[in-house]
């Protein structure tokens, strides 16, 4: 058990991340001033770039259906890397697909070593390596949410095979791309995070937050730094995905864009023993 100096000063190192990511929030609405005027140059010179969105109150429809380029996260310290996260209230009010009933993960999370997680589909096993030390607060809520069977009998909503961007989404129990938990938390990157085939990341709606919806990369994929890199895939599980690509998507997202044909459904999602 922490000793209350150990919680005083863990309390003290949460309130000053508070305050610089508050900081840090102003001068990106400054900076979106910016990005508002050069938006158009932008999407011609980028158009490529997807969005992965996942929560949040934005309009996830239209952000899914058209190539938009994601500004990278600034690079800073990981959230996390002293053993404790800060989980912010989502707001369930304004968004009906958030679940209003998860509650929030323990404080306190491990900030080293790795956890293995098995996620059984209708197609398969997926086996992940997650990274406590590259992304400890993203790890903590899979685990916390795995614990109360938050991702059992869900679909995976997306599945996106163009040239540059070759995912699976899932993690959102509406299965709508804009449902999430009752919290939120500081997407964990560095700006140097890459997303090789066998990556698994976390979803976000491009306003520097994460929550549940995560996407494993079954090919090579060209995204900006602006996603938390969560860990690995297992050889069993990129055969599972590669199936699941070959049965292609419906387009409703836009070319190469959509929900797949087939119905993947994450039938259990543990951490192992």
């Amino acid at each position: 058990m922490p000793s209350n100096k150990q919680r005083r000063e863990a309390a003290q190192r949460r309130l000053q991340r508070q305050l610089e990511r508050r900081a840090e929030l102003a001068r990106k609405r400054r900076r979106n001033v910016l990005i508002g005027v050069t938006a158009a140059a932008v999407v011609l010179v980028v158009s490529a770039v997807l969005l992965i969105t996942g929560i949040g109150g934005d309009d996830t429809d239209s952000a899914a259906a058209e190539p938009t380029p994601t500004p990278a996260t600034t690079p800073g310290v990981v959230d996390g890397s002293d053993g404790t996260c800060d989980w912010t209230p989502a707001d369930t009010a304004a968004n009906p697909n958030l679940q209003a009933d998860t509650g929030t993960p323990p404080v306190e999370v491990t900030p080293t070593g790795t956890t293995e997680v098995d996620v059984t589909t209708n197609f398969g096993p997926i086996g992940l390596t997650l990274d406590n030390a590259n992304a400890p607060c993203a790890v903590a809520s899979m685990v916390y949410l795995a614990g109360q069977g938050y991702y059992d009998d869900t679909v995976c909503h997306r599945e996106t095979d163009s040239e540059g961007l070759k995912v699976l989404q899932c993690g959102d129990p509406s299965g709508t791309g804009a449902g999430g938990p009752a919290y939120e938390f500081p997407t964990q990157v560095t700006g140097d995070e890459t997303y090789p085939r066998g990556t698994v990341a976390m979803a976000n709606s491009g306003q520097g937050f994460d929550g549940s919806q995560f996407f494993l990369v079954y090919g090579d994929s060209q995204l900006p730094p602006s996603y938390t890199v969560l860990g690995t895939i297992d050889e069993a599980g990129l055969a599972t995905l590669d199936t699941i690509a070959a049965n292609g998507n419906d387009g409703s997202n836009g070319p190469n864009d959509g929900a797949p044909t087939q119905e993947v459904r994450i039938q259990s999602l543990t951490v192992a023993a």
